[in-house]
Protein backbone atom coordinates (compact mmCIF):
# COMPACT_ATOMS: atom_id res chain seq x y z
CA UNK A 1 0.00 0.00 0.00
CA UNK A 2 2.68 2.54 0.67
CA UNK A 3 4.75 2.01 -2.63
CA UNK A 4 1.28 2.63 -4.55
CA UNK A 5 0.56 5.84 -2.69
CA UNK A 6 4.68 6.46 -3.16
CA UNK A 7 4.33 5.97 -6.83
CA UNK A 8 1.20 8.46 -7.10
CA UNK A 9 2.39 11.06 -5.21
CA UNK A 10 5.62 10.74 -7.63
CA UNK A 11 3.15 10.65 -10.95
CA UNK A 12 1.46 13.51 -9.49
CA UNK A 13 4.51 15.60 -8.71
CA UNK A 14 5.58 14.98 -12.04
CA UNK A 15 2.82 16.13 -13.78
CA UNK A 16 2.89 19.52 -11.60
CA UNK A 17 6.63 19.93 -12.52
CA UNK A 18 5.79 19.76 -16.56
CA UNK A 19 2.70 22.03 -16.04
CA UNK A 20 5.11 24.41 -14.39
CA UNK A 21 7.86 24.15 -16.88
CA UNK A 22 5.02 24.83 -19.87
CA UNK A 23 3.97 27.65 -18.11
CA UNK A 24 7.20 29.36 -17.74
CA UNK A 25 7.85 29.30 -21.73
CA UNK A 26 8.01 32.71 -23.28
CA UNK A 27 5.71 32.65 -26.80
CA UNK A 28 7.25 33.37 -29.80
CA UNK A 29 5.74 35.76 -31.34
CA UNK A 30 4.50 34.68 -34.80
CA UNK A 31 4.01 38.07 -35.70
CA UNK A 32 7.27 41.03 -35.65
CA UNK A 33 6.49 44.50 -35.81
CA UNK A 34 9.06 47.34 -37.05
CA UNK A 35 6.70 49.64 -35.05
CA UNK A 36 3.54 49.18 -33.10
CA UNK A 37 2.81 53.30 -32.83
CA UNK A 38 3.25 55.71 -34.92
CA UNK A 39 3.41 59.41 -34.35
CA UNK A 40 1.55 61.24 -37.64
CA UNK A 41 3.13 65.07 -35.78
CA UNK A 42 0.52 68.43 -36.92
CA UNK A 43 -2.16 67.41 -38.66
CA UNK A 44 -3.98 70.13 -40.95
CA UNK A 45 -7.39 69.45 -41.79
CA UNK A 46 -7.51 71.25 -45.17
CA UNK A 47 -4.83 68.28 -45.77
CA UNK A 48 -7.39 65.55 -45.76
CA UNK A 49 -6.67 62.33 -44.36
CA UNK A 50 -3.02 61.21 -42.99
CA UNK A 51 -2.20 57.43 -43.58
CA UNK A 52 0.28 55.80 -40.87
CA UNK A 53 2.19 52.29 -42.59
CA UNK A 54 2.70 49.04 -39.86
CA UNK A 55 4.92 46.68 -41.60
CA UNK A 56 5.45 43.34 -39.78
CA UNK A 57 7.00 40.11 -41.03
CA UNK A 58 5.54 36.38 -40.95
CA UNK A 59 7.71 34.26 -38.42
CA UNK A 60 6.28 31.03 -38.12
CA UNK A 61 5.94 27.48 -40.87
CA UNK A 62 2.24 27.80 -41.24
CA UNK A 63 0.75 30.37 -43.70
CA UNK A 64 -0.54 33.58 -41.76
CA UNK A 65 -3.39 35.79 -42.85
CA UNK A 66 -4.96 38.72 -41.15
CA UNK A 67 -8.62 37.33 -40.48
CA UNK A 68 -10.03 40.77 -38.83
CA UNK A 69 -9.18 44.46 -38.03
CA UNK A 70 -11.02 46.63 -36.31
CA UNK A 71 -10.64 50.43 -34.46
CA UNK A 72 -11.66 52.40 -31.67
CA UNK A 73 -13.14 55.34 -33.42
CA UNK A 74 -14.95 56.17 -36.77
CA UNK A 75 -12.21 58.89 -37.89
CA UNK A 76 -9.80 55.52 -39.23
CA UNK A 77 -10.00 52.88 -41.57
CA UNK A 78 -7.69 50.38 -42.44
CA UNK A 79 -6.41 48.61 -45.48
CA UNK A 80 -3.86 45.98 -45.14
CA UNK A 81 -2.52 42.51 -46.88
CA UNK A 82 -5.33 39.89 -47.97
CA UNK A 83 -2.73 37.57 -49.10
CA UNK A 84 -1.53 34.21 -47.29
CA UNK A 85 1.90 35.07 -46.32
CA UNK A 86 4.66 31.62 -45.36
CA UNK A 87 7.39 31.91 -43.14
CA UNK A 88 9.63 35.40 -43.86
CA UNK A 89 7.16 37.29 -46.27
CA UNK A 90 6.21 40.51 -45.30
CA UNK A 91 2.85 42.48 -44.82
CA UNK A 92 1.52 46.39 -44.23
CA UNK A 93 -1.53 47.79 -42.42
CA UNK A 94 -2.42 51.04 -43.61
CA UNK A 95 -4.51 53.36 -41.25
CA UNK A 96 -5.75 56.09 -42.73
CA UNK A 97 -6.98 59.25 -40.05
CA UNK A 98 -9.26 61.66 -40.85
CA UNK A 99 -8.75 65.26 -39.16
CA UNK A 100 -11.95 66.64 -39.95
CA UNK A 101 -13.47 64.58 -36.98
CA UNK A 102 -11.40 65.83 -34.06
CA UNK A 103 -9.52 68.52 -32.49
CA UNK A 104 -6.21 68.57 -30.15
CA UNK A 105 -3.99 65.84 -29.56
CA UNK A 106 -5.29 62.21 -30.39
CA UNK A 107 -4.31 58.43 -29.68
CA UNK A 108 -6.01 56.10 -31.88
CA UNK A 109 -5.73 52.06 -31.77
CA UNK A 110 -5.94 49.63 -34.25
CA UNK A 111 -6.12 45.45 -33.40
CA UNK A 112 -5.23 42.65 -35.67
CA UNK A 113 -6.13 39.53 -35.18
CA UNK A 114 -4.67 36.84 -37.53
CA UNK A 115 -5.95 33.18 -38.34
CA UNK A 116 -3.12 31.91 -35.90
CA UNK A 117 -3.62 31.25 -32.23
CA UNK A 118 -2.03 34.46 -30.18
CA UNK A 119 -2.22 36.16 -33.21
CA UNK A 120 -3.76 39.28 -31.83
CA UNK A 121 -1.39 42.88 -31.78
CA UNK A 122 -2.65 46.10 -31.03
CA UNK A 123 -1.22 49.11 -32.93
CA UNK A 124 -1.52 52.92 -32.34
CA UNK A 125 -1.57 56.18 -34.43
CA UNK A 126 -0.95 59.44 -32.11
CA UNK A 127 -0.44 62.91 -33.28
CA UNK A 128 -1.60 66.60 -32.49
CA UNK A 129 -5.15 67.89 -35.11
CA UNK A 130 -5.79 71.47 -35.81
CA UNK A 131 -9.10 72.43 -37.28
CA UNK A 132 -9.38 74.81 -40.68
CA UNK A 133 -9.22 78.36 -39.40
CA UNK A 134 -12.78 80.32 -39.28
CA UNK A 135 -11.31 83.62 -39.87
CA UNK A 136 -7.05 83.39 -39.98
CA UNK A 137 -7.10 87.07 -39.89
CA UNK A 138 -7.82 87.21 -36.07
CA UNK A 139 -6.55 82.92 -35.23
CA UNK A 140 -3.30 84.07 -36.41
CA UNK A 141 -2.71 87.60 -35.30
CA UNK A 142 1.04 87.43 -35.18
CA UNK A 143 2.56 88.83 -38.21
CA UNK A 144 6.11 88.08 -39.16
CA UNK A 145 6.07 89.79 -42.68
CA UNK A 146 3.63 87.55 -44.93
CA UNK A 147 3.60 84.91 -42.32
CA UNK A 148 0.95 84.74 -39.89
CA UNK A 149 1.76 82.70 -36.10
CA UNK A 150 -1.04 81.81 -33.28
CA UNK A 151 1.59 83.15 -30.58
CA UNK A 152 4.64 85.38 -30.40
CA UNK A 153 7.42 83.11 -29.65
CA UNK A 154 7.80 78.95 -30.08
CA UNK A 155 8.24 77.20 -26.99
CA UNK A 156 9.98 73.91 -27.37
CA UNK A 157 9.29 72.78 -23.57
CA UNK A 158 11.57 70.63 -21.96
CA UNK A 159 14.94 69.80 -23.83
CA UNK A 160 16.81 66.73 -23.03
CA UNK A 161 20.18 66.01 -24.01
CA UNK A 162 19.79 62.45 -25.14
CA UNK A 163 17.68 63.12 -28.43
CA UNK A 164 16.76 66.35 -30.24
CA UNK A 165 13.40 67.81 -29.30
CA UNK A 166 11.00 68.23 -32.46
CA UNK A 167 7.76 70.88 -32.39
CA UNK A 168 5.87 71.84 -35.61
CA UNK A 169 4.37 75.01 -35.40
CA UNK A 170 1.50 76.12 -37.58
CA UNK A 171 1.87 79.44 -39.70
CA UNK A 172 -1.19 81.23 -42.47
CA UNK A 173 0.46 82.22 -45.74
CA UNK A 174 -1.05 85.92 -46.30
CA UNK A 175 1.41 86.90 -49.04
CA UNK A 176 0.03 86.92 -52.63
CA UNK A 177 3.04 84.38 -53.64
CA UNK A 178 3.28 80.72 -52.62
CA UNK A 179 6.27 79.36 -50.77
CA UNK A 180 8.65 76.43 -51.53
CA UNK A 181 10.20 74.07 -49.06
CA UNK A 182 13.87 74.74 -50.72
CA UNK A 183 13.50 78.66 -50.63
CA UNK A 184 13.12 79.02 -46.78
CA UNK A 185 16.62 80.27 -45.30
CA UNK A 186 17.62 81.06 -41.45
CA UNK A 187 20.02 82.22 -39.08
CA UNK A 188 20.49 80.45 -35.76
CA UNK A 189 22.73 78.42 -33.58
CA UNK A 190 23.97 74.92 -34.74
CA UNK A 191 21.75 73.51 -32.37
CA UNK A 192 18.44 74.99 -33.38
CA UNK A 193 17.31 73.77 -36.98
CA UNK A 194 14.15 74.84 -39.10
CA UNK A 195 12.49 73.31 -42.04
CA UNK A 196 9.58 73.66 -44.17
CA UNK A 197 7.20 70.26 -43.93
CA UNK A 198 5.45 71.01 -46.82
CA UNK A 199 7.19 71.27 -50.53
CA UNK A 200 5.08 73.86 -51.20
CA UNK A 201 2.74 76.32 -49.15
CA UNK A 202 0.07 78.56 -51.85
CA UNK A 203 -0.98 82.09 -51.01
CA UNK A 204 -3.76 82.03 -48.13
CA UNK A 205 -3.39 78.69 -46.94
CA UNK A 206 -1.60 77.26 -43.76
CA UNK A 207 1.56 75.52 -43.37
CA UNK A 208 3.92 73.62 -41.17
CA UNK A 209 7.48 74.86 -39.61
CA UNK A 210 9.55 72.22 -37.93
CA UNK A 211 11.67 73.22 -35.35
CA UNK A 212 14.47 71.18 -34.26
CA UNK A 213 16.60 71.45 -30.88
CA UNK A 214 19.31 69.56 -29.42
CA UNK A 215 20.26 70.04 -26.07
CA UNK A 216 23.65 68.00 -26.38
CA UNK A 217 24.84 70.96 -28.81
CA UNK A 218 23.38 73.59 -26.78
CA UNK A 219 26.22 72.68 -23.86
CA UNK A 220 24.26 74.17 -21.17
CA UNK A 221 21.28 73.71 -18.92
CA UNK A 222 18.78 75.68 -17.52
CA UNK A 223 16.28 77.91 -19.01
CA UNK A 224 16.78 79.96 -22.57
CA UNK A 225 15.36 82.41 -25.00
CA UNK A 226 17.00 82.56 -28.49
CA UNK A 227 16.58 84.80 -31.15
CA UNK A 228 16.63 83.28 -35.04
CA UNK A 229 15.86 84.61 -38.17
CA UNK A 230 14.01 83.24 -41.27
CA UNK A 231 12.55 84.17 -44.95
CA UNK A 232 11.63 82.49 -48.02
CA UNK A 233 13.03 83.68 -51.09
CA UNK A 234 13.91 87.37 -51.81
CA UNK A 235 11.54 88.21 -48.21
CA UNK A 236 12.77 89.87 -46.16
CA UNK A 237 14.26 87.64 -42.76
CA UNK A 238 11.99 88.17 -39.62
CA UNK A 239 12.69 87.12 -35.83
CA UNK A 240 11.26 84.49 -34.04
CA UNK A 241 12.20 84.13 -30.35
CA UNK A 242 12.59 80.38 -29.32
CA UNK A 243 11.89 79.61 -25.87
CA UNK A 244 13.68 75.96 -24.60
CA UNK A 245 14.11 74.48 -20.92
CA UNK A 246 17.04 72.12 -21.53
CA UNK A 247 17.63 69.21 -18.88
CA UNK A 248 20.56 66.39 -18.87
CA UNK A 249 18.77 63.15 -19.48
CA UNK A 250 19.61 59.98 -17.31
CA UNK A 251 18.52 56.76 -18.03
CA UNK A 252 15.89 55.33 -15.56
CA UNK A 253 17.60 53.09 -12.75
CA UNK A 254 15.80 50.28 -10.80
CA UNK A 255 14.08 50.34 -7.18
CA UNK A 256 17.56 48.43 -5.74
CA UNK A 257 19.58 51.59 -6.81
CA UNK A 258 17.07 54.59 -5.22
CA UNK A 259 19.27 55.17 -2.17
CA UNK A 260 22.22 54.54 -4.09
CA UNK A 261 22.03 57.25 -6.31
CA UNK A 262 22.46 60.74 -5.36
CA UNK A 263 19.76 62.03 -4.31
CA UNK A 264 19.15 65.80 -3.72
CA UNK A 265 16.96 66.85 -0.85
CA UNK A 266 16.17 70.52 -0.57
CA UNK A 267 15.72 72.04 3.16
CA UNK A 268 13.23 74.90 2.79
CA UNK A 269 11.50 74.99 -0.87
CA UNK A 270 9.74 78.49 -0.48
CA UNK A 271 11.18 81.74 0.76
CA UNK A 272 9.43 84.29 1.57
CA UNK A 273 11.13 87.49 1.69
CA UNK A 274 8.51 90.08 2.72
CA UNK A 275 9.01 93.61 2.04
CA UNK A 276 12.04 94.95 1.10
CA UNK A 277 13.06 98.58 0.72
CA UNK A 278 14.29 99.72 -2.05
CA UNK A 279 18.30 99.45 -2.52
CA UNK A 280 18.38 97.08 0.01
CA UNK A 281 19.84 93.63 0.01
CA UNK A 282 18.52 90.74 1.73
CA UNK A 283 20.45 87.65 2.09
CA UNK A 284 18.91 83.88 2.78
CA UNK A 285 20.17 80.69 3.33
CA UNK A 286 18.97 77.32 1.56
CA UNK A 287 20.43 73.81 2.92
CA UNK A 288 20.71 70.95 0.20
CA UNK A 289 21.55 67.67 1.59
CA UNK A 290 22.36 64.53 -0.33
CA UNK A 291 20.51 61.58 0.77
CA UNK A 292 21.98 59.00 -2.08
CA UNK A 293 25.19 57.31 -1.51
CA UNK A 294 27.06 58.42 -4.43
CA UNK A 295 28.48 62.03 -4.64
CA UNK A 296 26.12 64.51 -5.95
CA UNK A 297 27.18 66.98 -8.24
CA UNK A 298 25.18 70.29 -8.62
CA UNK A 299 25.47 71.41 -12.67
CA UNK A 300 23.74 74.48 -12.19
CA UNK A 301 21.86 76.73 -10.10
CA UNK A 302 19.53 79.52 -12.33
CA UNK A 303 16.94 82.09 -11.09
CA UNK A 304 13.91 83.19 -13.57
CA UNK A 305 14.81 87.11 -12.27
CA UNK A 306 18.26 89.22 -13.12
CA UNK A 307 17.33 90.19 -9.51
CA UNK A 308 18.57 87.41 -7.40
CA UNK A 309 22.15 86.64 -7.45
CA UNK A 310 22.59 82.72 -6.74
CA UNK A 311 26.22 81.51 -5.17
CA UNK A 312 27.08 78.18 -4.15
CA UNK A 313 30.49 77.19 -2.26
CA UNK A 314 30.93 74.24 -4.07
CA UNK A 315 29.43 72.14 -7.00
CA UNK A 316 30.16 68.13 -5.33
CA UNK A 317 28.05 67.07 -2.14
CA UNK A 318 28.89 64.06 -0.39
CA UNK A 319 26.61 61.34 0.65
CA UNK A 320 24.17 63.04 4.08
CA UNK A 321 26.43 66.34 4.12
CA UNK A 322 24.79 69.25 3.95
CA UNK A 323 25.70 73.03 3.18
CA UNK A 324 23.84 76.19 2.86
Amino acid sequence: MMKKTKSLFTFILSIFMLQLSIAQEVPVSKVVWEVNRINLGTVLEEYGPQVATFRFTHTQDSLFQIERIWTDCGCTTVDYTKDNLQVGQEGEVHVSFNPSTTAGYFSKLVVVKGNLQDTQDTLYIEGVSIPAPQNPETDYPVRKGDLGFRLEKVNMGEVFTHEPKIKEVEFFNFGEKKIYQDSLSFYAPDYIGVRLVQDTVPQNSRGLLQFSYNGAEKGDLGFFEEGISLSFGDSLPQQIAVLANVFEYYPPFSKNELRVIPNLSIGNAEIDLREISSGDIQNELVTLTNKGQKTLKIKKIQGNCDCLNLEIPKTELAREKAWS
